[in-house]
């Protein structure tokens, strides 16, 4: 026969208190308590410059070579990293966008694309977009998990950003086993 032992009367007042020390009133936890997330409102940035250009590595699978404009680049309250993207092909293309990357949901977002005379084109589909680790685009999985990011949670400053950028892949703020 299996019994069951019962609470002590002082268990119950000690395991209230203890709930109470963990989770105070007041204290949100999660985006329901604090209400639905809000995205500040943008201004594109100016048209990138070649000496403000940071390379970042995406992948041996790839001849292109990829460059945030670090004047571009904020970390911003409503929990975004802004930044101009460059992407220069192996022909000597260049792709100008300005993205933005939501660490809490894991998700990236085109707000607008760079044309030669350095004037944007707003994005015809500027809704948020699941970044998967894939072959194809993989520069937002490694801006996100390497860089802007890690652990799944925002950086905590523009520096911290751009030191990242400038020392490989190993975040600093990242734990690794």
């Amino acid at each position: 026969m299996i019994c069951a032992r019962l609470p002590s009367p002082l268990s119950a007042p000690l395991f209230a208190a203890l709930l109470f020390a963990l989770n105070p009133p007041g204290l949100a936890f999660d985006e329901e308590e604090e209400g639905p997330w809000q995205e500040k409102s943008i201004a594109l940035p100016a048209a990138p410059q070649t000496a403000n250009r940071q390379s970042f590595y995406v992948s041996s699978g790839t001849h292109n070579q990829f460059f945030i404009d670090t004047a571009s680049l904020s970390v911003d309250a409503d929990g975004v990293v802004r930044y101009i993207l460059i992407i220069e092909t192996a022909g000597g293309a260049h792709n100008v966008s300005y993205e933005g990357i939501r660490c809490k949901s894991g998700e990236r977002r085109i707000y607008a694309t760079g044309r030669p005379d350095g004037q944007w084109t707003p994005s015809r589909n500027p809704s948020w977009k699941k970044i998967s680790n894939n072959p194809v685009n993989r520069q937002h999985a490694a801006l996100y998990d390497e860089h802007f990011c890690p652990g799944g949670v925002i950086a905590r400053n523009r520096e911290l950003v751009l030191n990242s950028l400038r020392s490989g892949p190993r975040h600093p703020d990242r734990i690794y086993y």
